[in-house]
């Protein structure tokens, strides 16, 4: 009986020890692993040459996979049809095309496809190149390819060369000859190159045909031939002491630097689309509206069998892409419409003819209920009621009551005008309590060039003071008969010092080329333009806020950032961006100055306006590029695609300006 506690003690701290060994829980770890896959064993060996065979093998450290095959790995030069790539475990099968070309040195381009199976990690950038010749090419170029009007990054844009020694425009009836995809950076290499000379484009190929076949494409051309080289450079590698931050040792090594690798494309679309009518509608009985799917250089045609359309007003966008016809009485009454608009539109051959479009247009009149004479007091009818209805009318005075001092006084009515009284508009400003007439007239500028219910007047507005816009009864008519009823607004002007002045001192700008800077938003979108003039920028009355600024030079001088063509030999105009923000603060002057060569293009631009946010990259925060391999990545098939930066710029022509790396 004495040993019985013991025996339960023992029993007690056995079941503890069972307990806790049985018990469920998540067992400790190392830290996440953020490194991508690791090419261990290939077959045949990457840059293998006499390669017959149909099927290439990749092994890695790890089980991967291939994401997007068909839209993300590219084979330069293209095959007849795409290799069928997959992925099984650790292993990565490459089924070759049976079309493959003898003694041409062949690259299949992974992008971003490869990746891990349990984290995702990215192998960024990795190749495989290989010879059906005993002969390997190993030139490469490299560059980048931005918008030309906002220098975004183009992603998944092609670029290829073709030997010079073809047509100039040979990219547009023959594929590609060697080809590679940029990545999210805009960043791209074409590598397997011969020893030749070549011209380089970039395209978006919508329809995968690898060739120019499609105005609807984005499009990018050098105005230089390309001339593949390489060279042995010395370069010296720093080594840190790990504990203390400070340099260790210096080790100098040589490596190989192909040339060119600061290729910078500006790529644009021409805007020419084959038209079609998208939209037409009839929203009430005096007007019909047209929408197209893209720009026009002229109006389309417009008919009404049987009907003299001399009083029809036509309103259209900037672009011709939407048009609204304000159709005269004797039209309107009409419920039911039989129109013809005639635009070009391509036949069988691709010829441009005048093509006719037959449009019924009806209109349901709303039911209205019979109203009861109004009378006034005395039971008399009130004449007054059987008035046309109010003509309505908005004034774009800025914002609310407010009139900005540098803009123009716009009047828009909501219906275009048989009369207009100019001279009953006027305007009274406020001193002290009493309203008196301006010192200057209100002065009729004109009607709008593309809305005829807007018209402009001037005035030279002082700051800081409050004006009444006054208008007559019957000031305005209507094509319809519609009066305008006596108006009274009052505008306010802001003080001076609400204001700020801003004015760039730029420098860099080529002879003789004409240039225009824009204030941007958050958006990207302009607010603001004006003219260089011998090199200064100057804008008045800013409010304040935080703004970014885009320069456009303008080789046509007609004010507005104008698209490429090649069929004529014009390059874009070309954009540069401040690459700050300009934190502008009431009644401040500022002065910048603003050379456009000073930061590179391509890091030009904020990245708070970029819409193409690259992927995190460590790489790339330790300042390395896609420019140019490592020597190790030649000697090396299973080591990783590091990068390093090099110094070379350049500049050519209309695509000018230099790159970061």
């Amino acid at each position: 009986m004495k040993k019985l506690p013991l025996i339960i003690l023992v029993f007690l701290v056995l079941s503890a020890m069972i307990a806790g060994c049985a018990s469920m829980g998540t067992p400790g770890g190392g830290a996440r692993d953020e490194d991508p896959p690791r090419l261990v064993a290939a077959n045949p060996l990457p840059g293998a040459t006499d390669v017959d065979r149909e099927r290439i093998v990749l092994d890695f450290n790890e089980i991967v996979t291939v994401k997007d095959a068909f839209s993300n790995v590219t084979m330069s030069p293209p095959a007849k049809s795409l290799p069928r790539v997959s992925a099984n475990g650790r292993r990565v099968t490459i089924q070759l095309p049976d079309s493959l070309a003898p003694n041409t040195t062949y690259t299949i381009d992974f992008g971003n496809s490869i990746q891990d199976n349990n984290e995702g990690n990215k192998l960024k950038g990795f190749t495989y190149t290989f010879s059906t010749g005993p002969v390997l090419d190993s030139l490469r170029v490299a560059g980048m390819v931005l918008g030309a009007k906002d220098l975004e990054p183009q992603q998944g844009i092609y670029v290829g060369l073709y030997p010079a020694s073809l047509s100039d425009s040979a990219f547009m009836t023959e594929k590609l000859r060697y080809l590679a995809k940029t990545d999210d950076r805009g960043r791209f290499i074409v590598r397997g190159l011969p020893a030749d000379t070549f011209r380089i484009v970039a395209l978006k190929d919508n329809d995968n045909d690898f060739k120019y076949a499609n105005p609807e494409e984005d499009l990018a051309f050098y105005d230089s031939f390309v001339v593949p080289t390489s060279e042995r450079v010395t370069v010296s590698d720093t080594v840190l002491n790990l504990k203390t931050g400070a340099i260790d040792t210096i080790v100098s090594r040589e490596r190989t630097v192909f040339l060119p690798n600061t290729i910078l494309l500006r790529s644009f679309n021409t805007g020419k689309r084959t038209q079609y009518l998208v939209k037409y509608e009839r929203p009430d009985s005096a007007r019909i509206t047209l929408q197209f799917n893209t720009a026009a250089d002229s109006l389309p045609g417009f008919s009404i069998p049987g009907t003299d359309l001399s009083g029809v007003i036509t309103e259209r966008s900037a672009t011709n892409d939407t048009i609204t016809y304000w159709l005269p009485r004797h039209i309107a009454s009409r419920d039911t419409l039989r129109a013809g608009v005639t635009y070009l539109r391509p036949d069988s051959t691709g010829m441009l003819v005048p093509s006719v479009d037959s449009l019924n247009f009806i209109y349901k009149r709303p039911k209205i209920k019979p109203e009861k004479p109004k009378k006034n007091k005395d039971g008399e009818v009130d004449s007054v009621a059987a008035l046309p209805k109010a003509l309505v009318l908005r004034w774009s005075s800025g914002t609310g009551s407010t009139q900005e001092v540098w803009r123009d006084l716009e009047i828009t009515f909501d219906r275009p005008l048989e009369y207009l009284d100019t001279a009953s508009f006027r305007l009274e400003q406020k001193v002290d309590t009493l309203w008196l007439p301006t010192r200057e007239p209100l002065t009729y500028a004109r009607t709008d060039s593309l809305n005829p219910r807007r018209h402009v007047f001037t005035y030279p507005w002082e700051s800081g003071m409050t004006y009444r816009l006054l208008a007559d009864s019957a000031a305005a008519i209507s094509i319809y008969g519609e009066v305008m009823e006596c108006i009274s607004q009052d505008l306010t002007t802001k003080p001076i010092e609400d204001y700020a002045t801003f004015r760039f001192h730029v420098s860099g700008l080529p002879d003789s080329v004409l240039a225009f800077i824009e204030l941007l938003n958050s958006n990207d979108q302009p607010q603001r333009t004006t003219a260089v003039v011998d090199g200064d920028a100057l804008f008045r009355f800013i409010n304040p806020g935080k703004y970014y600024a885009r320069l456009t030079l303008d080789y046509n001088g007609d004010g507005v950032w104008t698209p490429g063509d090649y069929a004529v030999g014009l390059a874009p105009d070309e954009a540069f961006y401040y690459p700050k923000s300009l934190n502008i603060k009431k009644n401040w002057d500022y002065d910048q100055t603003w050379n456009l060569w000073d930061t590179p293009v391509d890091l030009q631009k904020p990245e708070n306006l970029k819409k193409n946010k690259p992927e995190y990259d460590k790489r790339a925060k330790q300042n390395t590029t896609a420019e140019e391999e490592d020597e190790e990545d030649d000697e090396d098939p299973f080591g990783a695609n590091t990068f390093r930066t090099n110094n070379n710029r350049g500049r050519s022509g209309r695509n000018s300006g230099s790159l970061s790396f």
